[in-house]
């Protein structure tokens, strides 16, 4: 996984309609990039949710804040219409943004071993450098800890 000072690679994404998404569209601002399993779960749900109730805030600190997953856009359409989700999210079919990352990771669950995405956070400033991790991240709370970090950059 990436760690703090490092560069965001060009890697890119779509959003929910099929077009093109990259980080450096945002360069000159600083940026939040989240990373979840799978869209329509609860945990990623609670997480969508969370950081869309901060949304006006993290827009006040002129902030944008991307989700990423590897659903398909037309399903990340749906769970943000289905839940009213006011955050950006990207969709990483193909792999290549959550690899870039280091997101891209075996995991375990009753003794099955499989690859999936780690729920981790990236704050990243506006010249493209990562400023701070959250590497195994807990949805409670989780958004109002990343605000407070995107309030502190100020």
């Amino acid at each position: 996984m990436l760690d703090a000072g490092a560069t965001v690679p060009d890697a890119g994404l779509q959003d929910v309609s099929g077009n093109p998404l990259r980080l450096a569209d945002y360069r000159g601002k600083p940026v939040v990039v989240y990373f979840y399993p799978k869209a329509d779960t609860p945990g990623c749900t609670n997480e969508a949710k969370d950081f869309t109730e901060l949304a006006d805030d993290f827009a006040a600190a002129g902030v944008p804040v991307i989700g990423v997953s590897k659903d398909k856009p037309a399903k990340l359409k749906k769970f943000a219409d289905k839940y009213g989700l006011n955050v950006i999210l990207g969709s990483d079919e193909q792999g290549g943004f959550c690899e870039a990352f280091g997101t891209w990771v075996e995991k375990s669950m009753y003794g099955r071993s499989y690859m999936g995405i780690a729920r981790a956070t990236f704050l990243i400033d506006g010249a493209g450098k990562i400023v701070r991790v959250w590497p195994a991240v807990k949805v409670k709370g989780h958004a109002a800890e990343v605000l407070e970090a995107v309030k502190a950059l100020g």
